[in-house]
């Protein structure tokens, strides 16, 4: 079986302009060699960076920036080398149609995220700059509580402020997915309170297997499965639970299964932005050992087409429309 890929989130931005290391082939995580064995493939990127003015070294060795305008700028610039550097092997994609056109020509459709609004200052001005840019999905935190939320590490009893309501409609407005994998819990209920269109938890596992604050509840899961929105299996082993093998990060997709997830699971690997991964995985060319335990388990081709490449496409073309 010829396994599809679209992975909603990965750091390899962050990692390549630390380590200085190429797209085309590197030490890291993901690169376009390695991932060239899906068919077809479509990644998101994150643009992600802590801001310290001080200028400390921020987590997994990453750099960090005197505010969010020097991260933005510095990480879409060394995209947008990595894209000129590829042009015949990678497209930027802004709709599911374009992804489609980019696979027909045999290239990986690369679409672009932020990880916290807070390197967007969390304004709505910026969003729409970065939607002009590119910018499909956006993380309305990262670990650090903002002007929209508190997050389920920083102010985990604070919910979105008046300022993130107003900024979850600018999202819905423009096309652009809204990402909880980090918000708070009651930050979270808000977002499902409030959203007309599918959101996403692009790199958070089960809760059920693992209780760590990272992960989601039941119910959390049975709210964007209402919405129809997708969450993408997280391979930090930290998010897994304990001697993590392939069967550990199938468990998590089994449980999901159980809350009626069929259509509602997608891979988040956070590749590139964790430094353990489970047993026998070393980056992007072992995902396909997760899809090929799935079908000695027995699952349907077409359930593991889904849960891998399916189910995401469908949120970026339910979103994603301009």
């Amino acid at each position: 079986m010829r396994i599809p890929l679209f992975d909603a989130h990965c750091d390899t931005i962050s990692a390549m302009l630390t380590t200085d290391q190429p797209l085309w082939r590197n030490q890291l995580h993901v690169d376009l060699q390695r991932g060239a064995r899906y068919t077809p493939w479509a990644q998101f990127f994150a643009i992600f960076g802590q801001i310290d003015p001080l200028g400390g070294t921020g987590l997994c060795g990453f750099a960090t920036y005197p505010d969010g305008a020097h991260c933005f700028a510095a990480q879409y610039r060394l995209f947008q080398g990595a894209l000129a550097a590829n042009r015949d092997h990678m497209q930027l994609c802004r709709t599911a149609s374009d992804a489609e056109s980019a696979m027909l020509s045999g290239k990986m459709a690369a679409f672009l995220s932020v990880e916290g609004a807070e390197l967007l200052n969390c304004s709505i001005d910026r969003l729409g700059e970065a939607h002009e840019l590119g910018v499909r999905m956006v993380g309305l935190t990262w670990n650090d509580a903002n002007a929209l939320s508190g997050t389920n590490i920083d102010a985990p009893e604070r919910g979105l402020t008046e300022l993130g309501h107003r900024f979850l409609r600018r999202c819905e407005e423009l096309g652009v997915i809204v990402d909880v994998s980090h918000i708070s819990v009651p930050g979270f209920w808000d977002v499902a309170e409030e959203s007309t269109k599918p959101f996403i938890a692009s790199h958070s596992n089960a809760y059920a297997l693992c209780p760590h604050s990272r992960n989601l509840t039941d119910d959390q899961f049975r709210a964007i499965v209402k919405a129809n929105g997708v969450a993408g299996l997280n391979l930090y082993t930290a998010f897994l639970g304990e001697k993590v093998t392939v069967d550990t990060a199938a468990e998590h997709i089994e449980h999901f299964l159980g809350l009626g997830g069929a259509r509602n699971i997608a891979i988040g690997a956070d590749l590139d932005g964790c430094d353990t991964l489970p047993e026998g995985f070393y980056g992007i060319e072992d995902l396909e050992k997760l899809a090929n335990r799935l079908l000695q388990k027995n699952y349907a081709e077409d359930l593991v087409c889904d849960i891998f490449y399916h189910n995401l496409m469908r949120v970026v073309s339910e979103v994603c429309v301009i």
